[in-house]
């Protein structure tokens, strides 16, 4: 098992803890992620598992796992989103991109079906700080047998401002 996995209770994902993200500025310059597309129906993931897998698994191979897992969706279209898996170094044969930028953060908690309340909530809360919104990333913290078994299912919104 990966060492950055080890340390899981559920042998999968980390725990997740929100107080570094929750209200956060994070600045990103030439961040690497490996990217690939989900299709999607009506934003229901149809082929997740096999695409994180896949990708996975060559992750491992080039030895660039991320020393924190993230996963960053763009949530685009009801039928597809790119994904964006953070990676220590460049992959070979994989769609590498870099992310620059300044973000606001925030992290929410519940079902996914909450997903529009929360996006007019961060909307709201860039408003509130005089910041528009260029991109908005969402950072599924969790798997969602891990979010059962920690009780938690945490999201974390991030807007390029």
């Amino acid at each position: 098992m990966d060492k950055l996995y080890e340390k899981a209770e559920t042998g999968c994902c980390p725990r997740f803890d929100p107080a570094p993200w929750d209200g956060k500025e994070i600045e990103w310059k030439n961040k690497l992620f490996l990217k690939d597309h989900i299709r999607s129906f009506l934003h229901i993931p149809l082929n997740f598992g096999k695409i994180m897998v896949k990708n996975m698994e060559r992750i491992k191979e080039a030895g660039a796992l991320a020393p924190k897992p993230l996963m960053l969706s763009d949530e685009k279209s009801l039928w597809g989103s790119d994904i964006y898996i953070a990676v220590s170094k460049e992959v070979p044969g994989a769609d590498m991109v870099k992310i620059s930028g300044t973000f606001l953060s925030k992290v929410f908690e519940g079902s996914y079906k909450d997903t529009g309340k929360w996006v007019k909530e961060m909307q709201e809360h860039m408003k509130s700080k005089g910041k528009e919104m260029r991109e908005m990333y969402f950072f599924y913290t969790t798997c969602p047998a891990c979010a059962k078994y920690y009780g938690k299912n945490y999201t974390v919104i991030l807007a390029k401002i």
